[in-house]
């Protein structure tokens, strides 16, 4: 059964209405009344999807993602698991310390601040919290970009190479963006950049344990060396040149940004 708890302060992006809050079988649940108009914890449940047919595939990348068939449309449906050494001992589960700070409350608020402010992140549609004691797991649901691959995909593609030096200076253009309005993204890497070829288009994913606070050249630069080290893992011969598209199109943003300020 489904208990309507309360509606959070934060706006939605019409200026004008809220996001819901639901709980259901031990999950408090967040979700997007506009695009979604009933959720329950079904929904974080893979055998769900596999009975309604709508379970399109898995996604890369650390953790368990899955492609999901919604009401709303496509989605990724991300179940947050701890990386590195912790991750081998305590899969899924995080410290509580209330409902506001679990990593899918902020990456919702996060990532749909961002989409508020114009920048090309994909729609969060829902998360998810089930606490047990001390500990928690969490779960986030996003609308799925459409006719995209990640960055380190196109990278390695031999059909794609002619595209590259253009399609990483829009890369570069696109970080810089982000940059501009103070976020830190603390994983920037090649698969959490994705691109679409034909109008070569990118989008940034993943604010989990992101900030957004002042604009910082030092956190930006922090940012592009840890992207360097992910383009390194991937050919380290052709970092250099690929880093240089990246930074060019950085650096003419960048540019544009501040004549426009001027003016």
């Amino acid at each position: 059964m489904q208990t309507s708890l309360t509606e959070t302060p934060e706006e939605g992006l019409d200026g004008m209405s809220s996001f819901q809050q639901l709980q259901d079988q031990g999950r408090i649940i967040l979700y997007d009344p506009q695009c979604i108009s009933n959720i329950s914890a079904a929904w974080f449940d893979a055998d769900y999807w596999q009975t309604q047919q709508a379970l399109l595939g898995g996604a890369p990348g650390r953790g368990t993602s899955a492609f999901i068939l919604t009401p709303a449309g496509e989605a990724v449906w991300r179940h947050y698991h701890r990386g590195g050494l912790p991750g081998r001992f305590i899969r899924d589960r995080y410290l509580w310390t209330g409902l506001n700070t679990t990593r899918a409350w902020q990456e919702f608020h996060l990532t749909n601040k961002l989409l508020s402010l114009g920048l090309p992140v994909p729609q969060p549609l829902a998360a998810a919290v089930k606490r047990s004691g001390l500990t928690y797991t969490a779960d986030l649901i996003t609308l799925r970009l459409p006719n995209v691959m990640p960055l380190a995909e196109c990278l390695l593609s031999p059909d794609y190479q002619s595209l590259i030096p253009a399609l990483l200076h829009q890369v570069g253009a696109c970080i810089q963006r982000f940059h501009a309005v103070g976020l830190d993204h603390v994983d920037l890497n090649p698969r959490n950049l994705l691109v679409r070829l034909q109008d070569q288009q990118v989008w940034l994913i993943d604010f989990d344990r992101c900030r957004l606070g002042q604009p910082d050249a030092r956190i930006a630069e922090r940012n592009l060396q840890r992207l360097q080290r992910g383009l390194i893992k991937l050919n380290a011969l052709t970092t250099h040149s690929w880093m240089q598209a990246i930074r060019a199109g950085y650096s003419d943003s960048t540019t544009a940004t501040t004549d426009c300020k001027k003016t």
